[in-house]
C-alpha cells in the first residue's frame, strides 16, 4: 500500500511513517518548515519529503491519505482530497488499526515526561530480551530512531492528550487501547483545545475505560488531578508511585535521583545509579519499572537497564562548547517543564551561570495562558532572554518580576547578538523550545566562537 502522509515531520507523524515503512508500504509525506531531528530520520529511511501542501500531490495516487493534526480545514492539500472524495484517516487511527492490534500496548500519558519514560520502558523491556515494539516522541539515544515494529508481544507507545485530528477531536490515545497504561501527572496544558484543567481530566478518565480488568494503571500517587480521575471510576489493578510516605504496594525512591533504592513499602526492590538528574527523572523512572513489571520484567532487571540508559535528544542535549561556554537543547516549553529542566541544569552545574533562551513556541504558550507563571519557571537561571517573536501577549511585560535578569527581543539575530555580549567562559547556555528555534543553537555557538 501506498500511504502519504500529511504532517509528516512532527514526531508522532515521522514515527509512524518509520513504522509504516519498516511494515512495507510506499510511504511518502509532506510537511512545511522540516527541521530536524525527524527530517534527518525520515530521509535516511528512503522516504521522500515534500515541502508544503499543494494540491498537486495528489498526482501521487496514494492508496491512503494519513492525516496529522497540524492539518486543519482550508489546508489546499486537505480541502483537495475532500474535494475529490478520496480517503483518509487520522494517524492515530492507522497505528490502531494496523500496528497496535493484538499488541500488548504500554501507554504512557501525563503533561510532562512521556517521552522520556517511554523511552525508558521501551529499553528496559529490550534489554529484558522481549523485542518490543515503540513509538516515542523524540528520538531516544539508546535506539536511534524514534519508533520501530519489534518482534516481541509488546508496544511502547507515548500516550498524548491532544487532540487526533480536524475530524476527530478526541485525545490520541483513546485509540490505542491499552493493557498497561502510565498516568504521569496532569496539569492544565493545550489551551488552545481545552477549556480547563477537568476537560483534560475527562479525557484521560476515557483512557482509562480503555484498559481491561486485567490490564494496569500507573499512577503518580502526587497528583490530585489524577486521582480525581481515578475516582471517576476504575476498573483495573492500580500500581502508585512516588508518594512522599509509605503506601501498601506503592513503589518510591530512597536517595538521590542519580542514586537511588527502589522501594515497595518499606522493602527495597531495586537499585537505580544512572546518569540522569532531577527528581522528575526518578519519578519517571520508577512509572517505567512499575510498568515494566506487568509485561513479567523484575523490578531490579528494569533498574539494572537503566544504567545504560541515554536520554532522548533535545532533553538537555549538549549541542556543543566553545571558548569554555556550552551550549544546550531542550524541548521544555511548558512553564513547568522550563522550570524542571533549569533546575535539573542547576543541579549539574552548581554556582556556574546559567543563561536560558526561551522561545514560547506552544499553541498554550502563544496564547499567553501561563505567560504569569514564566518568571517562576526561569527563576533559577542567572539570566533569561526571551523571544518575542510573534507573540500577540508582551514578553516584557511577563518577565518583569525578573527585572534586569530577563532581556527580550525581536528577532532572533538580536537574541544571539545579547547572548554573546554577555556569555563567559564557563557558562551553560540553555536553549528551550518544541520547534527549531530558527537553529538558535548553531547561530550561538557560531557567534561566541568570534
Amino acid at each position: 500500500m501506498h500511504i502519504h502522509i500529511l504532517g509528516i515531520c512532527g514526531t508522532f507523524m515521522g514515527g509512524l511513517a518509520a513504522l509504516a515503512r519498516e511494515s512495507g508500504h510506499r510511504v511518502t509525506g509532506c510537511d512545511a518548515g522540516v527541521y530536524p531531528p525527524m527530517s534527518d530520520q525520515l530521509r535516511a529511511l528512503g522516504i521522500d519529503l515534500i515541502e508544503g501542501f499543494d494540491p498537486s500531490q495528489l498526482d501521487l495516487a496514494p492508496d491512503l491519505f494519513v492525516v496529522g493534526n497540524v492539518v486543519s480545514r482550508g489546508n489546499p492539500l486537505m480541502e483537495a482530497i475532500l474535494d475529490a472524495g478520496l480517503p483518509y484517516t487520522s494517524g492515530p487511527q492507522w497505528l490502531a488499526e494496523n500496528v497496535l492490534q493484538g499488541r500488548h500496548v504500554l501507554a504512557v500519558a501525563g503533561t510532562h515526561g512521556k517521552t522520556s519514560t517511554t523511552s525508558m520502558l521501551a529499553w528496559m523491556l529490550d534489554q529484558a530480551g522481549l523485542e518490543p515494539g515503540f513509538l516515542v516522541g523524540g528520538v531516544p539515544q539508546n535506539f536511534g530512531v524514534s519508533a520501530r515494529l519489534g518482534q516481541g508481544a509488546p508496544f511502547v507507545i507515548e500516550a498524548d492528550e491532544y487532540d487526533t485530528a480536524f475530524f476527530d477531536k478526541r485525545s490520541k490515545f483513546v485509540h490505542y487501547r491499552p493493557r498497561t497504561a502510565v498516568l504521569n501527572n496532569l496539569e492544565y496544558d493545550h489551551a488552545d483545545i481545552f477549556p480547563d484543567l477537568a476537560a483534560i481530566e475527562t479525557q484521560f478518565h476515557h483512557l482509562v475505560r480503555t484498559v481491561p480488568a486485567s490490564g494496569r494503571l500507573v499512577v503518580n500517587a502526587r497528583e490530585d488531578a489524577l486521582q480525581r480521575v481515578i475516582e471517576r471510576g476504575c476498573w483495573s489493578d492500580v500500581v502508585r508511585f512516588g508518594p512522599r510516605k509509605e503506601i501498601p504496594g506503592a513503589l518510591r525512591a530512597r536517595g538521590e535521583p542519580h542514586a537511588f533504592d527502589v522501594l515497595r513499602g518499606s522493602l527495597k526492590i531495586a537499585r537505580v545509579e544512572w546518569s540522569l538528574l532531577g527528581e522528575h527523572n526518578q519519578l519517571n523512572a520508577l512509572a517505567a519499572i512499575a510498568a515494566a513489571e506487568h509485561v513479567g520484567v523484575a523490578p531490579d532487571v528494569a533498574a539494572q537497564a537503566l544504567s545504560s540508559f541515554q536520554n532522548v535528544r533535545r532533553r538537555l542535549e549538549l549541542r556543543g562548547e566553545v571558548n569554555g561556554i556550552k551550549v544546550y537543547d531542550d524541548f521544555a516549553h511548558h512553564p513547568t517543564a522550563i522550570h524542571t529542566t533549569v533546575d535539573g541544569l542547576r543541579r549539574k552545574v552548581g554556582q556556574a551561570r546559567i543563561l536560558a533562551v526561551l522561545e514560547p513556541r506552544s499553541n498554550t504558550m502563544k496564547l499567553g495562558t501561563m505567560k504569569a507563571q514564566l518568571p517562576w519557571a526561569l527563576e533559577e537561571a542567572d539570566l533569561s532572554f526571551c523571544h518575542q517573536g510573534n507573540l500577540e501577549w508582551d514578553a516584557r511585560e511577563a518577565l518583569a518580576p525578573l527585572g534586569d535578569k530577563a532581556t527580550v527581543t525581536q528577532n532572533l539575530d538580536e537574541l544571539v547578538e545579547a547572548v554573546r555580549q554577555v556569555a563567559c567562559p564557563g557558562d551553560h547556555v540553555l536553549c528551550m523550545s518544541n520547534g527549531g528555534f530558527g537553529g538558535v543553537h548553531d547561530k550561538l555557538l557560531a557567534a561566541l566562537a568570534d
